[in-house]
């Protein structure tokens, strides 16, 4: 392994350990204000994995792991087009929490820790690791187009448990306070910045794999 193949590991294990911290700091915060609330444990997890920024992390913490494990690059987790949709999906994260979320409240303690692990750290750390680190080969222009699939899931299930719990977890998709046709046209919005971020992905890759190849 050069010094190259052991940075790159090191910033795995590094973006591992901070997902998982975030995560598991989340998960003890809303358990334990539920508990003083009388809110089961296990409603209040998953309320913490109904939201888009712990499913989000999660799921990048779950590819950082398959790597530091050394998963088979056949994977799914292990994809090229996977590893980028992920920087793409946490991009976004931090995009819209700082523009319309962070105003909203003001957390404190091991809230507050959890908050910049989530929304902040996992975020910078990860898009780093995948811009120096990260295998890009065989991204394609289709890939981004796909790579909606997951948002696009996510607002529509979001929706019908928003609608049958009374619950809406974010402002911009809360139907009954701004109607349906403007939470569409937020969520149309959302999905195109999903897709120019996952486009101007693929064509940075193809920018580098172009320089370097004439070097």
């Amino acid at each position: 392994m050069n010094t190259r193949e052991r940075l790159g590991r090191a910033f795995l294990i590094v973006i591992a350990l901070a997902g998982w911290t975030g995560i598991i700091l989340q998960l003890v915060v809303t358990i334990r204000a539920g508990s003083h609330a009388g809110v089961p444990a296990l409603r209040s997890a998953l309320l913490v994995l109904s939201y888009f920024t712990v499913l989000t992390n999660l799921l990048v913490t779950m590819i950082v792991s398959a790597r530091v494990a050394r998963v088979s690059a056949r994977n799914i987790l292990s994809r090229p087009g996977t590893l980028a949709a992920a920087a793409v999906y946490l991009l976004v994260v931090g995009i819209i929490y700082s523009l319309l979320l962070r105003a909203l409240w003001s957390p404190t303690g091991l809230q507050k820790a959890a908050d910049v692990i989530l929304h902040d750290l996992m975020p910078v750390l990860y898009l780093t690791w995948w811009l120096m680190f990260a295998p890009k080969g065989g991204l394609t222009w289709s890939g981004p187009f796909k790579w909606l699939a997951y948002p696009l899931a996510y607002f529509a299930i979001s929706l019908v448990m928003s609608h049958l719990t009374g619950r809406y977890l974010y402002p911009f998709a809360d139907v009954p306070a701004l109607g349906i046709a403007a939470v569409a046209g937020n969520g149309i919005l959302l999905l195109l910045l999903f897709l120019v971020l996952g486009l101007i992905a693929v064509a940075a890759t193809r920018m580098g794999a172009s320089g370097t190849a004439h070097s």
